[in-house]
């Protein structure tokens, strides 16, 4: 793989500011965002006013601690325009969740706000490996979803070549991947398994491609996937954050040099990390749930927004912010088989373990005279014989015992039996 390291004058002088200066500029900006919310949006005043806190209130971002949270129910409770900081002649864009388990939630941008995200886009486009001047295929979809046009707009801001493909049509992508010799792919990491596959199935070595780095994002994923993917295309994988609430795709992003965890963006978006149960925040180092706050958002700032997302905080490395360790899980995917918590990611890191048994599984949730029972559906791999495979998939029984204490069923079926993605994997198929 290429060493894609930033050279000198590649960061904005913020990415590697001393800590004393970020922070200032993080207070100055909360108190402006948690202002501009209380005096704008109606459900943040009254949220503030039961609270009994004021923006006033915030001196230090310590602070920040005594407001109130923002969930998604409040979003969809304000459906569609409810928690817009401005007129709506002056939002330039919305976006929208794809309201498949109750009412989307809308989000809205200025045309500033496109601005900031292009440029948190390009920085972490950047700090993937990305240069001006080199070609970016988008592969993740446009519309409403956030993602496509998040990568598009960063992509152009960065001075690259933006290949505009979204998803699905896969050979498709194959295709133009050969033809267009983009240096950068962006999209789902199991879509991607899915692109490779197919090059595979063209003959095309998927190490032989133009391809130099592969930006991931929109679901978890493990280290373990991370060198499936590399070890398949001699290209970096490298993770990227960001939810349609806070902002998009962009919030946070590896550099490509250390690949260490995520740095969160914290000059546009201040993390904390809260206990999921009691509200609490947490100091760094612990893991919990994962709480953004906007610090320069004008159509929709969001304060203290509870994203679901499980990770902990971490010192910065590769630049001055804090990083984020990669998602674990969402507290809304977090299954619970007879009293025992348990996450894909957990059975992705356990599968991704063997050679015979391959990325592509689904948990499938049953109940049985009242109790819950948990099948894996998994694909043995192509060259892995049927011997292997199962004896393969009575090991990962036997490793979800060992290593998570529950009883689950493994079920090894042929490759190409569980649905592919073309965006985000449906993990979990819940029959109860």
């Amino acid at each position: 793989m290429d060493d894609l390291s930033p050279k000198p004058g590649d960061l904005e002088p913020i990415e590697t500011a001393p800590i004393e200066e970020l922070r200032a500029l993080q207070l100055e900006r909360l108190q402006w965002s948690l202002r501009h919310a209380y005096d704008n949006v109606p459900a943040h005043r009254k949220k503030f006013d039961d609270a009994g806190v004021h923006p006033d209130d915030c001196r230090t971002l310590a602070d920040l601690g005594r407001f109130p949270f923002t969930a998604k129910a409040d979003l969809r409770d304000n459906y569609p325009f409810g928690m817009f900081a401005v007129p709506t002649e002056e939002v330039v864009r919305v976006h929208a969740s794809s309201g498949t388990t109750g009412k989307a939630t809308v989000v809205g941008y200025t045309a500033r706000d496109i601005e900031t995200w292009s440029h948190v886009m390009a920085r972490s486009i950047r700090a993937a490996g990305g240069r001006k001047g080199m070609r970016v295929h988008v592969a993740y979809g446009y519309g409403l979803f956030t993602g496509g046009l998040g990568a598009h707009y960063g992509a152009e801001a960065l001075g690259c070549m933006t290949i505009p493909v979204s998803g699905g049509m896969t050979e498709r992508q194959v295709q133009l991947i050969r033809d267009f010799e983009p240096d950068i792919i962006m999209v789902t990491p199991s879509y991607m398994l899915s692109v490779i596959d197919e090059m595979e199935r063209q003959g095309v070595d998927p190490r032989s491609t133009s391809l130099k780095v592969g930006i991931f994002g929109a679901e978890p994923w493990t280290d373990e996937m991370r060198r499936e993917l590399e070890e398949r295309t001699d290209m970096h994988a490298v993770d990227i954050y960001g939810l349609s609430e806070v902002m998009g795709p962009g919030v946070a992003n590896e550099c490509v040099e250390t690949k260490d965890g995520l740095h969160v963006w914290e000059d546009h978006f201040y993390p904390e990390i809260i206990d999921p149960v009691t509200g609490e925040v947490l100091p760094d180092g612990e893991e919990g749930e994962l709480v953004f706050t906007s610090l320069t958002k004008q159509a929709m700032p969001v304060v203290r927004y509870r994203t679901r997302d499980l990770t902990r905080l971490l010192p910065g490395t590769a630049r001055t912010m804090r990083r984020m360790e990669r998602i674990t899980g969402r507290t809304d995917d977090m299954m619970i088989v007879r009293g025992v918590n348990l996450f894909p990611t957990q059975l992705e890191e356990l599968i991704l373990a063997s050679p015979a048994l391959s990325p592509y599984f689904q948990c499938v949730l049953e109940r049985e005279d009242r109790l819950d029972t948990l099948t894996v559906k998994v694909e043995r791999r192509p060259d892995a014989s049927r011997d292997d495979a199962d004896g393969a998939g009575a090991e990962l029984r036997r490793q979800v015992k060992a290593r998570i204490g529950v009883t689950i069923a493994v079920d090894v079926v042929e490759p190409d039996s569980v649905e592919r993605s073309v965006g985000k994997m449906r993990r979990i198929v819940d029959r109860r």
